[in-house]
């Protein structure tokens, strides 16, 4: 199979799709691997590296030439769209809902897109779960911008000049972010209290040392595939009301709180904002979709009524080296899952004739869980539900 590795476009991104680690492993089993130039260097890997990986290294063009499986980190942009091949098999994150237009343009070049951030939350699939790869980055990146932004330490000091007390931590939302940014301000010291509306949740976050919040909101809020549900506005009020106490009393506060497909839940009112101690800081790692707290700017970092305010996105880019590395591995695993079987023992190799094409270099075992549940798209038709919601409005297939 022939896989290319493009640069990406995106203003802030450093993240790259395949390290040269990762590209010597493909290229030894068989696969030729072409990278953009440049495509690495925003992560500490050279275009030197990939050719001593025993990649090919080239302009934008001849790159993704001949492909048949482009890998990339973020969506891509109508623009970068027209660069690809009509035909080929993309793997990276889509956002469907967030991108209409570029969904639209690779519709019309009847482009195949495997989409990360549809890969099933299964068993089978963690090694290819780069969702999780990422909230792992963030949620550790969560606590050290918190410490930045903070004028207090977090552990407890014992010095000459006195006790500092240790700094008071809360993290809303104890998915993977949520359960990284608990682990890592446990590890630096802090107090850390946590609440997730699932019990599931609130027990991990009990295993790594934090104290959890209790409320009764009157309704479950376990989604499908073990995400967070969306409860009802009474339900939120109820709980917003409960957490403004224990926000109010920390030096910290970290939300990671997402509802699939939705925007994020608010549970910080800016009245408990005003209510905070003055040097306070929040994190917000919702800030992409709306942000858990009321007074978040999306990709700002502001001060208000004495209390900062992080709304920095694509945290995990803040990180491009491990991060790259991690997702790395888990389309290296997505790609062994796309890669045609080996013939059974004893069986001929397959053979192209005249009259009959030969094996597709892409395995798409529609039958497969993983493969049908992460298709967006199929020769430019729409496969996953969200997609189809969002080109029947486009009018679109």
């Amino acid at each position: 199979m022939h896989i290319a590795v493009v640069k990406e476009r995106a203003p802030g991104e450093t993240r790259v799709a395949l390290t040269p680690e990762v590209a010597q492993r493909l290229a030894k089993a068989g696969h030729k691997v072409s990278v953009e130039s440049g495509a690495g260097e925003a992560a500490g890997h050279l275009d030197a590296a990939y050719r001593t990986a025993g990649a090919t290294v080239a302009d934008d063009a001849q790159a993704v030439a001949g492909a048949h499986l482009v890998v990339r980190v973020q969506p891509p942009s109508v623009a970068d769209v027209e660069r690809l091949p009509e035909g080929v098999t993309l793997v990276g994150f889509l956002w469907a809902s967030q991108n209409v237009e570029a969904v639209r343009a690779l519709a019309r070049r009847r482009i195949t897109v495997f989409a990360l951030d549809l890969v099933p939350r299964i068993t089978r699939a963690q090694s290819m779960d780069a969702l999780s790869s990422m909230s792992t980055v963030a949620g550790y990146r969560a606590v050290l911008l918190a410490a930045q932004h903070m004028g207090r330490f977090f552990p407890m000091l014992m010095t000459a000049a006195g006790t500092i007390p240790p700094a008071r931590v809360l993290v809303i939302g104890a998915g993977v972010a949520g359960l990284q940014a608990i682990a890592t301000a446990r590890r630096l010291g802090a107090i850390v209290e946590a609440y997730d509306v699932r019990p599931e949740a609130r027990e991990q976050a009990k295993s790594l040392g934090a104290s959890t919040i209790e409320v009764d909101v009157g309704e479950s809020g376990t989604g499908e595939g073990g995400y967070a549900r969306k409860l009802s506005p009474e339900a939120e009020a109820k709980l917003a009301l409960k957490l403004a106490e224990r926000v109010k009393a920390c030096d910290a506060v970290i939300t990671t709180a997402l509802v699939p497909g939705k925007p994020a839940p608010r549970l910080i009112s800016a009245e408990t904002v005003r209510g905070m101690r003055p040097g306070s800081v929040i994190v917000d790692l919702a800030a992409e979709t709306g942000g858990n707290c009321e007074l978040t700017e999306t990709a700002r970092v502001v001060v208000k009524d004495h209390v900062t305010l992080v709304g920095t996105c694509n945290v995990p880019a803040l990180m491009a080296a491990d991060a790259s590395r991690m997702l790395a591995k888990n389309i290296h695993e997505i790609v062994k899952h796309l890669t045609p079987p080996p013939p059974a023992e004893g069986a001929p190799p397959a053979a192209s004739t005249a009259a009959s094409a030969p094996a597709a270099p892409v395995n798409l075992d529609l039958a497969d869980e993983i493969t049908a549940g992460s298709l967006a798209l199929l020769a430019g038709e729409a496969r996953h539900p969200a997609v189809k919601s969002v080109l029947a409005l486009e009018g679109v297939r």
